[in-house]
Formats: C-alpha cells, structure tokens, sequence
C-alpha cells in the first residue's frame, strides 16, 4: 500500500490562548494521520506558548517556533509557510481561533490526489459566534468538484461566486507555497484571495461539498478590523489591477472597475454622513491610491447628496437603517459576514 502524502498545517498565533487548545485537539482528532504541525508564536504575551509547547511535548508531529519580534499577521503567516518540509505535499492553515471537523484533511487531500492539476481545495465552513451563524462560500454548483482555476479566478474577480480565500477551510498544494518567500503575495489583510488569484492562473480549483472546518466570529480578530474600515473593497480594485488581465478582457477589467468604484463610493458616502474620523479617511485614500484610482472628491459629494436625497425622501428606511444599526451596536453583532479567515495572529 502506498504511503500517504504528507500534509503541513500551519497556525500562525498571536495570544491565542482563550481558543488554542480547541485548534490544536481538532488537529490531533484528524482521520488523516500523515501530517506535520506547525504552531508559530508571535511575541504573544499570553499562555500561547505554554499552551503550545506543552502539546508538542505530547505528540513529536508538532513543532513550535517562536519569532524574536513581533511581524504583522501577513508577514507570520509566510514565515509559518517557509517552515514546511520540503517533504511536504499539501500544506493546510487552521487560524488559532478555529478548529477542523475530522475528516477535514482526509477529504481535501482525497480530492487533491484525485486530480493532480488542482492547486487549490476548497469546501464550505461554518462560521459563528454568539447568536450568528453561517455557511461561507456561495455561487459554485453541487457536482462543481474540478474546475479550471481561470474560470474560478475569471467569476469571482465579476463577483459572481466567493470560493476563494478562508485559509481554514482551504487545502494548498505544498509546491505552491513553496515557489515563492511570499505566499501571500501583499501585506494587505486580504492576501490570502490574492494569492488564489495568483496560483490559479496555471492550477485547477477543488472544491469539497462539505462543512468540514469551523471559523470563529469575535471581536479579537483582523477581519473585524478589516469589516470596520471596509478594507474588501480596496482589495478588490488591487487584485481587479493585479490579476485581472488574467482573466478578464480588458471590457470586463473596465467595467468591472467602476462597479467597484460605486460600491466604494457609496461605501464612503454613508462614512461621510456618520463622520468618520481622520484615520478613517487616510486609510482609504491610501488604499485607493494604491488600486491606481486616486480618491476623487468630486466623485464623493455627487454620492453624498444622492444618499443625502436618499435619506431625505426615504424617511421609513431611514429610520429602519438607525436602529438595525443601534440594534447591532447592543448585541455585538458587528462582525457580520467576513471575506477572510485571517486571526489577528
């Protein structure tokens, strides 16, 4: 009988003590049972290490580095990424905030030795905390297993599905991550769609029709950071820019970019009318300056007053509007639906 793969997981963590231990049993209960754990401590100033060192002592497969400063949660994550082995033939990130349902690995990795064009697996997850729950991924059809990874690339940048990204519920394959110092290509929060995008292009796409993995909503986390500066949309414009040519014909690039300005200036339109503050601003002058569209003041005002009208001559959806949002101010229900699975780590 042929011997299994190997499978790298890696978890980058910065004080992940509170949800540590629920990650690193969901590794130790995989079906799958040829893999190589690796739990890189950032700097935390928690038990994470602790916590961390005491499970290895444990179970030989797991190793656990610590930096000697502290690196923004993209640049962990590639540090995590250029520790595999060289052995390694898939590589698996479990955020330290969400754990893997067993079979996890054994159905992605299935999938994957099925098809050896595909770079990258996908399958749904299961998000939530307190009173919200929700599947991840929408667009793909049922009997969609194997798809070519320009068509993937080419649909999600129109936005027509959103199968990319969610490194918990995603599978790598380990030649991939090894091609390159940085896996995750930019420094944005959204990096890990950016490079989909970038590993697609000559790689298939698979996906698993399972709920095999569970992300974690809280407020400790960066994509609650990203949600409040609406940092998707920004990264959007960047990989539309990126990758775009990719994909798309330069007519779908073109109008495909100014769907996204809308969104965004509408976006930033209702930011101006509930007075967001200087950091705000900056951020997405930044950010819109980077995707090659300097932020366009004109553009602004005309969509401040089509709200401001909006508001005006719609005063029942108005007042609606204030108090979902009181609504959602009370129950914590902030984090919302999210675009990546990146923790603050």
């Amino acid at each position: 009988m042929p011997s299994l793969p190997l499978v790298s997981i890696v978890t980058p963590v910065y004080n992940g003590e509170l949800y540590l231990r629920e990650c690193i049993e969901s590794v130790l209960a995989q079906t799958y049972s040829c893999w190589e754990y690796i739990i890189v401590n950032n700097c935390s100033a928690d038990q994470t290490l602790t916590i961390a060192q005491e499970y290895a002592r444990r179970d030989p497969r797991i190793r656990v580095c610590s930096n000697d400063t502290l690196l923004d949660i993209i640049s962990n994550h590639n540090k995590a990424f250029s520790l595999i082995s060289p052995a390694s033939a898939y590589c698996k990130v479990v955020s330290a905030d969400d754990w893997l349902f067993p079979e996890c690995i054994d159905r992605m990795v299935a999938l994957a030795l099925s098809h050896p064009t595909i770079g990258i697996v996908g399958s749904y997850q299961l998000s939530g905390g307190t009173e919200k729950w929700y599947l991840r991924t929408y667009g793909l059809p049922y009997r969609s297993t194997v798809i070519p990874g320009r068509e993937i690339g080419r649909k999600q940048l129109l936005g027509k599905l959103d199968v990319l990204g969610n490194p918990t519920s995603s599978l790598y394959r380990s030649d991939l991550v090894r091609s390159s110092d940085s896996f995750y290509p930019n420094s944005s929060a959204e990096a890990d769609v950016s490079a989909c995008f970038k590993y697609l292009r000559d790689t298939d796409f698979g996906f698993v029709h399972q709920v095999i993995s569970f992300e974690r909503l809280h407020h400790d986390r960066i994509t609650t950071t990203s949600q409040a500066f609406n940092a998707y949309v920004g990264s959007k414009l960047n990989d539309l820019l990126t990758y775009g040519s990719s994909y798309l014909t330069p007519a779908e690039i073109a109008s495909r970019t100014q769907d996204l300005l809308d969104d965004y200036y509408n976006f930033l339109a209702i930011s101006a009318v509930n007075f967001r503050d200087r950091e705000f601003w900056e951020y997405h002058r930044k950010r819109l300056q980077e995707a090659g569209h300097p932020f366009d003041r004109g553009r602004l005002t005309k969509a401040v007053c089509m709200k401001l009208a909006d508001l005006l001559f719609n005063p029942k959806e108005t007042v609606e509007r204030v108090l979902r949002r009181r609504l959602r101010r009370t129950t914590g229900d902030a984090v919302g639906n999210s675009d990546t699975g990146l923790d603050n780590s």
